[in-house]
């Protein structure tokens, strides 16, 4: 294993891509503690417990989509292996097409999408009243966020992660300052900030356009040949439904957590928000590492390079590693003070305190099935990261929660930790397998 303090290419590679995507995924959490802190100052532990159904409820919706992104990255990056140009813009204006028509279906069908998707949660009667208030301002971002995707997921595949930091970043921070400009400057509570988010998304939606049409191939012009046919289009869902069911599969899991600690009431369900807040830091800071490995292996898949493959996993395992680690120091030594920041509301404050030490075992649990899932997308392997979240949700996650619900919340964030384990496990059992039967090269699931 490469010490530390000395880098080999491959890991300043590694790094190149991996900062900026970082700095890009921290901005997404970083809003989720804004949204928090906001309104974990209101007198009203509703509020912030509304912004969590809702906000969930849309991290159901619009990842449900995720392959947008993720499907968009491991194909952009075998073209990108194989220097195939016209494969590269071809796939991104069909997967901008499927974005826009996803989003305006979405829209056309919010009525029943938002009342089945709160009801499944069952919060409390005012939290659902203000839930229902911020979904149904949010869905209009639905063709922005859906675009997004597909523009950051092509950016990371043609290994140019610049691009969404510069896009998102940008965004993001118009979001917080109308976010605090919404809430605290005109009063608008939890509704102030659906309406920040919505125009944030279409202001990210346009940014990362702008830097898409600057990469475009000298003398490239849309054709006929580009929108593709029918077959084009099949070929693109083959690979990304094995990712759609194994992201249903991971964000029912996060929707049941959320109805599970809203049949506790508001303040378990407002405490959990805040902790589940630091897992969105965990997710997003270590799947930087992640996505500049799906990236690097695509590229290893596209030009048939198995050394190359091995090297860039060794490469994000050992940094995927360091960074788990950093991330267990701040939240064991800085926890109690980050859930002061987040919110004063004493009775929010202990219930978080309480379950803190959960949030303790995250990094270490969660950070396996991170790098898997970058390893799994570089290379189109998508049945396996379908087949691997079914077992861990359906075998592990709810069994386990079933057998512990004597435990109250302390069982409920046990299960989690036993799906982020079952996940680990599994994906690394077919890591393995994949290996000795050669299945990255030989069977690649991409059209």
């Amino acid at each position: 294993m490469t010490p530390l303090y000395r880098l080999t290419r491959l890991d300043r590679r590694l790094w190149a891509l991996a900062w900026p995507l970082m700095l890009t995924n921290l901005t997404v959490p970083m809003l989720g503690l804004v949204d928090t802190a906001v309104l974990g100052h209101l007198p009203d532990p509703q509020y912030l417990g509304a912004v969590a159904v809702g906000a969930n409820l849309f991290s159901i919706l619009y990842w449900t989509f995720g392959f947008m992104r993720m499907g968009t990255t491991g194909l952009a990056a075998q073209a990108w292996g194989k220097r195939d140009e016209h494969g590269q813009v071809a796939l991104l204006v069909r997967s901008l097409l499927l974005a826009v028509t996803i989003g305006l279906v979405l829209i056309t069908f919010q009525q029943p999408l938002i009342h089945t998707g709160l009801a499944l949660m069952n919060p409390s009667a005012g939290v659902l009243e203000l839930a229902s208030e911020y979904a149904a301002i949010r869905i209009w971002s639905a063709p922005a966020v859906l675009c997004q995707y597909t523009l950051v997921g092509w950016l990371i595949g043609t290994q140019y992660s610049r691009g969404p930091m510069i896009m998102l970043v940008v965004a993001n921070g118009v979001n917080l300052v109308l976010d605090v400009l919404f809430v605290t400057g005109f009063g608008w509570n939890s509704r102030g900030v659906a309406m920040a988010t919505v125009i944030a998304e279409y202001g990210a939606a346009l940014i990362g356009l702008a830097i898409v049409l600057r990469r475009m191939p000298e003398g490239q012009r849309m054709t006929r040949a580009l929108i593709g046919t029918l077959a084009d289009y099949r070929r693109i869902l083959q690979v990304n439904r094995f990712i759609m069911v194994r992201t249903i599969a991971l964000l029912l899991a996060f929707a049941f957590f959320t109805a599970q600690g809203a049949r506790q009431g508001d303040a378990i369900l407002a405490a959990n928000a805040v902790l589940f807040t630091f897992l969105l830091v965990i997710s997003n800071a270590l799947d930087g590492f992640a996505n500049a490995a799906e990236a690097l292996i695509g590229e290893a898949v596209g030009r048939g390079n198995r050394r190359q493959f091995k090297r860039v996993f060794d490469t994000a395992l050992r940094w995927s590693i360091w960074g788990a680690l950093l991330l267990t120091a701040l939240f064991v030594l800085g926890g109690q003070a980050l859930i002061g920041l987040l919110t004063n509301i004493e009775a929010v404050q202990i219930n978080a305190w309480q379950y803190l030490p959960w949030v303790w075992l995250l990094p270490f649990t969660a950070v396996w099935g991170f790098l898997f899932d970058g390893v799994f997308i570089g290379a189109t392997q998508t049945r396996a990261m379908q087949n691997t979240m079914l077992f861990a949700a359906l075998g592990v996650y709810l069994p386990v929660w079933w057998l512990t619900t004597g435990w109250g919340n302390h069982g409920l964030w046990f299960a989690m930790i036993s799906l982020m384990l079952a996940r680990a496990l599994s994906m690394g059992l077919v890591y393995l397998h994949f290996n000795r039967q050669g299945r990255w090269f030989r069977s690649n699931e991409g059209p």
